[in-house]
């Protein structure tokens, strides 16, 4: 059973939904996404977890709020849904912009982390790889001349600023991060290898997994090998 929820934070209201019973378990997803990314991990973890599955801030149900739209924000954003639900720490899984929010709240809020898993996540814009980068900067560039015609248009010109211009996260930062942290990138990963590499390599004892025939968004496309990858991991800890 599926219970949804709403939060109120800095001028935001955030949906959330939790299913199953356990150690909790919070799912971020990517940009311009909604938590109906995870619809194939959601009832699998949920077997074993209390799963808890959050629209991050201006994506899905969730609204956009006040103030700034970067990743210490989406991080305050994890913190204030899990005080909450009473949670103090939580495992976190995130994809790709959730990816980046997870990072950032292991570095920022250490004890709400019990372990840490990170699918394409990228330290800077330049862990984009020059392609992807150069594509997202340049419709980043190009709709500050049509996001002034409407709402809309100016809140997807904000998503593509949270890849064209965020995040900042050091790679000696992540020195610092003392939770259990599993890394896992498709195949076919569109983030250069190097850059997960080095994510990997900057957090003490991190372990990373390669989902084979997949992308980006592997947890879409080869659901099981994630699923499987994720479970074995927080099974160790």
């Amino acid at each position: 059973m599926t219970d949804a929820g709403c939060v109120d934070a800095a001028g935001a209201r955030l949906h959330y939904e939790t299913t199953g019973a356990g150690e909790p378990l919070i799912l971020l997803h990517g940009n311009s996404e909604n938590l109906g990314y995870f619809a194939d991990q959601t009832p699998v973890f949920a077997q074993h977890y209390r799963v808890i599955a959050l629209d991050t801030r201006a994506h899905g149900r969730s609204t956009r709020g006040d103030g700034p739209l970067d990743f210490p924000r989406f991080a305050d954003d994890v913190c204030a849904v899990l005080d909450a639900l009473g949670i103090e720490s939580a495992h976190v899984l995130g994809y790709s912009d959730g990816g980046n929010t997870a990072l950032t709240l292991a570095l920022h809020r250490p004890e709400r982390v019990r372990s840490l898993i990170v699918n394409g996540a990228n330290l800077d814009p330049r862990g984009l790889g020059w392609k992807f980068r150069t594509l997202v900067t340049g419709a980043w560039a190009v709709s500050a001349v049509v996001a002034p015609l409407s709402p809309v248009l100016a809140r997807k010109r904000e998503l593509l600023g949270l890849m064209a211009r965020h995040p900042h996260i050091p790679a000696a930062a992540l020195a610092a991060i003392t939770a259990p942290t599993l890394v896992v990138v498709g195949e076919h990963e569109e983030i250069p290898r190097r850059h997960t590499e080095l994510i990997t390599g900057a957090i003490p004892g991190a372990q990373l997994v390669t989902i084979p025939d997949a992308g980006h968004a592997c947890a879409a496309q080869r659901p099981d090998a994630f699923n499987a990858a994720v479970l074995a991991f927080l099974s160790r800890i």
